[in-house]
């Protein structure tokens, strides 16, 4: 039903960003023995759920059309583009509203001003990525080679 369709490129995107999000979720519980279904929608942290949802896709387009074709070559320069930005980019912003957050409490350390701080786990560390992108094609090739035959 779902074997080498768009179906199953999708389903496999969007199911390794959701498990990288479970484990974020199942990871700070263990951490801080507290639930705070809000890790589910966050950005930051271990695994990168950005990279393993385009990585899996990846893979799955990889498995589907080859990886020798034009649409891998997209999908994996997409991929790429994302797991840049999720390192990079955003990483770099987050490290700068830490910086930001730092300035704002000194600022306003006699207490008699509030300001809202600035979220600071934005991106990723090289680590979470590449973590992400083996969770990524591990679950693409699970589901392509196991689960959708």
């Amino acid at each position: 039903m779902f074997l080498n369709t768009s179906y199953e490129i999708i389903v496999n995107g969007l199911e390794a960003a959701f498990v990288a999000q479970l484990l974020k979720f199942i990871g700070h519980f263990i951490k801080t023995r507290k639930v705070d279904f809000q890790v589910l929608a966050t950005t930051g942290g271990m695994p990168s759920s950005h990279t393993a949802g385009v990585i899996s896709l990846s893979t799955t387009v990889g498995f589907i059309c080859g990886f020798d074709s034009i649409e891998f070559a997209i999908a994996l320069g997409y991929s790429l583009v994302v797991m840049y930005d999720a390192a990079g980019l955003r990483r770099s912003t987050g490290k700068i509203a830490a910086c930001l957050n730092k300035i704002r409490d000194d600022f306003y350390n006699n207490g008699q001003m509030q300001s809202d701080r600035l979220k600071e786990l934005l991106g990723h560390t090289p680590f979470e990525v590449f973590v992400g992108a083996l969770l990524g094609i591990t679950l693409a090739f699970i589901n392509h080679y196991y689960l959708f035959q």
